[in-house]
């Protein structure tokens, strides 16, 4: 099986952090002996421009590669771009959050190029064979039209064998941490106002000014590497978002036993629920302030080492070539019903 993975996030030299879900999606499948080869459509890099090349970027992979299924890995204006080019195998689009959602953004340019990118987003979820959803809560956001019969819901996996438990004193000395300090560890991406920033800060500064010796970390554009070192050198991990898909940092914070405080947003409620350390909390800072304290006062990594297979890399890996396995078979299956049907001569009568 070869599939052809088209990309807009990837990581890089100049930004390590970027598309790690989308690299990490791509070994696991390779692990599994699936033949993938990425196209990255470079936004950042390149400008919106490289969107308008994309069908001769499809047509160059299609005739040098000659993939089974093109998977789309991030809706927007490149799914819209994939999906609307005919002669194409199956296709199959993942929507991540945001690319369904919107993005809160200031400024009116960005929330027109956001609405436009929830436009592209639904046409290409029409468009497409198979569409993979990272969170249950997101299949609303596709539209009555969509048949749920061709939508997967399968969240992005993590590396297990890098994201474990560490020895905590070891990651803090590391990163230069004090050990007579409570650390929180909050994740964001270049200062995207989704997360809710001050937010998290309120509650932290509420913890601060009732304990004292409580500091507030933000982790944003480390390499995947450093990450584990973060999570492991932390008390506890707060989340705070407006909204999500299926964060990857809880799923990660999970494997290396961090306790969780968030707000109930995305699928963290699914991914929490029944792990006792870990709190769901109100958007306010009075709130998560409360449950940030019950894991200070409790100090103890968690117990869930049962749950952390579900998103594993391989099972993760392993739906995803179920699927398309799927939708392969049903596309050989039309086209050979398509070859045996029978085709009826035009009839010319004369008089």
């Amino acid at each position: 099986m070869k599939i052809l993975a088209v990309t807009n996030m990837f990581p890089s030299p100049e930004r390590p952090a970027s598309g790690v879900f989308v690299e990490q999606q791509i070994k696991g499948l390779l692990a599994r002996g699936v033949d993938v080869r990425a196209l990255f459509v470079d936004r950042r890099k390149l400008g919106a421009e490289i969107y308008f090349r994309i069908p001769q970027l499809l047509e160059h992979e299609l005739a040098d590669f000659h993939p089974d299924l093109v998977h789309t890995m991030y809706g927007g204006v490149m799914a819209e771009r994939v999906t609307r080019q005919r002669s194409l195998p199956p296709t199959v689009v993942t929507f991540h959050g945001s690319d369904l959602l919107g993005e809160n953004r200031s400024g009116l340019k960005r929330k027109l190029i956001s609405h436009y990118g929830v436009l592209c987003s639904r046409k290409a979820a029409h468009r497409a064979n198979g569409i993979v959803v990272v969170a249950r809560h997101l299949l609303k956001a596709l539209g009555d039209r969509i048949s749920l019969s061709k939508v997967q819901v399968i969240p992005c996996g993590i590396d297990l064998a890098r994201f474990k438990a560490i020895d905590q004193r070891h990651c803090r000395e590391r990163l230069g941490w004090r050990s007579d300090r409570f650390h929180v560890l909050f994740a964001t991406s270049e200062g995207d106002p989704v997360k809710r920033p001050e937010l998290a800060r309120s509650a932290v500064a509420l913890l601060d000014a009732k304990h004292r010796h409580v500091k507030f970390h933000v982790l944003s554009g480390t390499p995947n590497s450093e990450v584990p070192f973060w999570l492991n050198a932390a008390d506890v991990l707060l989340l705070t978002s407006k909204h999500e898909g299926s964060p990857t940092i809880v799923k990660e914070a999970l494997a290396c036993r961090l306790p969780v405080v968030s707000v109930d947003v995305g699928d963290v409620a699914e991914r929490i629920e029944g792990i006792d350390g870990c709190h769901l909390a109100e958007a306010e800072p009075a709130a998560l302030a409360g449950k940030l304290e019950l894991v200070f006062e409790r100090r103890r990594r968690l117990d869930c080492k049962e749950k952390l297979h579900e998103f594993s890399c391989e099972t993760i890996a392993a739906k995803l070539e179920n699927f398309y396995q799927e939708l392969i078979a049903a596309a050989d299956a039309k086209s050979r019903q398509a070859h045996l049907s029978p085709h009826f001569p035009t009839r010319v009568c004369q008089t």
